[in-house]
């Protein structure tokens, strides 16, 4: 694939965008939730990724935000995506996520996956790698 934008010969980078009310607050979160790094950090935007710099996750601070309700109810704020994290210890995994500030979800649809919910509500994905 030709490219021809401001990155032009990479193909490999790309990333994901979270609202949130403290969005370096939430970069932080997922920086310790994975063992990233925090690579960029501004008042209202702040970046991390992992070692390899193929991928990143910007959290961006929004005044307007609204956490997503999960599961989906009526007229309330939906779910407009969610990240999934393998795992190879479930328990151990949630425990983790959970002192980094992550909240177990009161509805859990499998066995072998655990929805948790960021300090922002935004909810993720902890699965089992089998």
């Amino acid at each position: 694939m030709e490219s021809s934008g401001p990155r032009e010969g990479r193909h490999d980078y790309w990333g994901v965008v979270l609202d949130a009310p403290d969005g370096p607050a939430l970069a932080r979160f997922y920086a310790d939730l994975l063992g990233w790094r925090v690579a960029s950090s501004e008042p209202e935007f702040a970046t991390v990724g992992p070692p390899d710099g193929v991928a990143y996750l910007a959290c961006q601070t929004s005044p307007e935000y609204r956490p997503p309700v999960w599961p989906p109810a009526g007229d309330a704020q939906q779910m407009m995506l969610h990240l999934d994290f393998e795992v190879s210890d479930l328990p151990v995994a949630v425990e983790a996520a959970q002192r980094s500030g992550a909240r177990l979800a009161d509805f859990q649809p499998q066995e072998s996956v655990r929805v948790l919910l960021d300090p922002a509500g935004h909810p993720f994905c902890l699965y089992l790698d089998n």
